[in-house]
């Protein structure tokens, strides 16, 4: 598997601040947040470069969970939650972190080996309730870390995306209406 400098920090990071602690979950979902708040504070620039970031620090966090007991489920949903609380902290664009953060996650657990599918789904969900908790259009988040998975899965192969699209369309968890309507738009 191929990390960024940035993934590979937050990586090592998740690993060494989760072990050994009684509540994982909340351990890991505070150091994606701690990570994703100071990449941004040291890029400056949360246009380009921040964006990018995010997607980093989600793709590092979900590999180094992987290894410490999380389920890919969890850890999927969780950093991408937290990065886009932590991208909200700083005053950046929780709509553009939604995707960013979503496409990060699938591309981890398809580099891990994991799910994809399942992991879009988690994905996709964990953008739904971040958006709600830090104030922001559910909607907006949702089309999106939509287009986020779906883009990261497409990177992987053609039948990935497909395998991609069934999951989300298929997942009682989510918006059917405005995952179709996404899907169609990215298949233009």
């Amino acid at each position: 598997m191929v990390l960024s400098k940035l993934a590979e920090e937050v990586s090592s990071t998740v690993v060494a601040t989760i072990k050994g602690t009684d509540d994982v979950l909340t351990a890991f979902r505070q150091t994606v947040k701690n990570q994703i708040v100071g990449a941004l504070k040291d890029v400056g620039d949360m246009t380009t470069g921040g964006m990018e970031a995010v997607s980093d620090v989600v793709k590092g966090a979900v590999s180094g969970a992987s290894g410490v007991g999380t389920t890919v489920a969890d850890s999927v949903k969780g950093a991408v939650s937290s990065a886009i609380d932590g991208v909200s902290e700083v005053g950046g664009d929780v709509v553009e972190a939604a995707q960013n953060a979503a496409q990060g996650a699938v591309s981890a657990v398809a580099e891990t080996g994991g799910d994809v599918a399942s992991a879009a789904i988690s994905a996709v969900e964990g953008a739904i309730d971040a958006a709600g908790s830090v104030g922001t259009s559910g909607s907006d988040a949702t089309k999106k870390a939509v287009l986020g998975v779906i883009k990261a899965a497409d990177e992987i192969s053609d039948e990935v995306g497909k395998s991609v699209r069934n999951a989300l369309l298929s997942a009682a968890s989510l918006p059917k209406d405005l995952v179709e309507k996404v899907i169609k738009g990215s298949e233009n």
